[in-house]
């Protein structure tokens, strides 16, 4: 038994390992994408103690563990909201939420929005958050008040100063840094999702997948956008007198870095000729950060045979010892 409990400590290190470091690539074969743990949500959405570590939720929120956390209900007058506790500090990253809005009415609304912004947890008139915001807001509005000659349900982003309020009577019209219309992301067949993707004072770009599966459609794409260097990640929801379900089923964070570079890596991710791209590329010693790690757990599995096989040597000398007295 004592031989066996080495292997399974190293076992238990190297699954911690694969789930920690160990994280999937994006797309793209020069970019790594390393999971953000404290800007991520999943089932059950809570802790053993009901609670969550890194995100609080309040207002008319319901989290059904097994299913999705619902910003508000297909009820009138539900606002709900859910934000991250420590700001996303990434240089570059990705964010995919999956999504659902549904409801049996003809006529429903408001919508719900995505944020990363100052302010955090603060209930109020946009889409139940606060108005006059400072950062990025981006509205899933489901709702039509006045704004001609365009197709509903509309997705816009709008880069709030602090000051501006948002328009709520046009649906933004003048406070619109881009969007698109998404007609059909509402009662969707498929599971509907939203993937933004960002990389310091270069591009926010936003694509949604509600058409079919792994068919991603580009909403915008803002060049040379910057993210607030303190913006919490959160997610509202708002109804008046005409109501849906709007539930957020899970939201993927990753940390994105180059890990190759040179002249081919910059063409491959569309620099032109000349310029050059900035990616995180966070290094701890020497090399690229994947190698270090593969090598910090090499020593680790290094370090635990060399004790393995001291403790078996001892042992064999051990009873060698006593053995020679009899």
């Amino acid at each position: 038994m004592l031989l066996t409990r080495p292997w399974t400590s190293l076992c238990l290190l190297a699954g911690s390992l694969s789930t920690s470091w160990g994280l999937g690539l994006s797309e793209h074969p020069d970019i790594k994408a390393i999971s953000l743990r404290t800007h991520s949500l999943e089932p059950p959405y809570l802790d053993s103690d009901m609670q969550s570590r890194w995100f609080d939720f309040g207002g008319d929120t319901i989290i059904r563990t097994d299913k999705y956390i619902r910003l508000a209900s297909d009820m009138p007058s539900r606002m709900g909201w859910v934000f991250s506790r420590v700001p996303l500090t990434a240089t570059n990253w990705e964010i995919i939420v999956e999504f659902k809005i549904h409801g049996q009415h003809t006529l429903y609304g408001d919508g719900f929005a995505m944020w990363l912004t100052k302010q955090r947890a603060q209930q109020g008139p946009v889409f139940g958050s606060v108005d006059k915001f400072e950062g990025l807001g981006i509205f899933f509005d489901t709702y039509k008040n006045n704004r001609p000659g365009t197709v509903f349900p509309y997705v816009m982003a709008m880069n709030g100063d602090g000051q501006t309020p948002y328009d709520k009577d046009h649906d933004g019209k003048d406070n619109e840094l881009a969007g698109c219309s998404a007609r059909g992301i509402r009662n969707a067949q498929i599971p509907t999702k939203a993937r933004l993707t960002y990389f310091q004072d270069q591009s926010l770009k936003l694509e949604l997948q509600y058409k079919s599966e792994d068919e991603w459609t580009e909403c915008f794409e803002i060049p040379n956008y910057k993210v607030p260097p303190v913006a919490y990640l959160g997610f509202t929801a708002e109804t008046g007198e005409l109501s849906d379900n709007h539930d957020i089923i899970s939201v993927r964070t990753q940390n994105l870095y180059q890990h190759n570079t040179g002249s081919n890596a910059a063409a491959q991710s569309g620099t032109k000729s000349g310029s050059s791209t900035t990616y995180l590329k966070p290094t701890k010693g020497k090399g690229e950060g994947g190698s270090s790690w593969s090598w910090f757990f090499m020593k680790f599995v290094l370090l635990g045979l060399a004790i393995t096989g001291a403790y078996v040597g001892f042992t064999v000398w051990r009873t060698r010892q006593r053995n020679s007295r009899f």
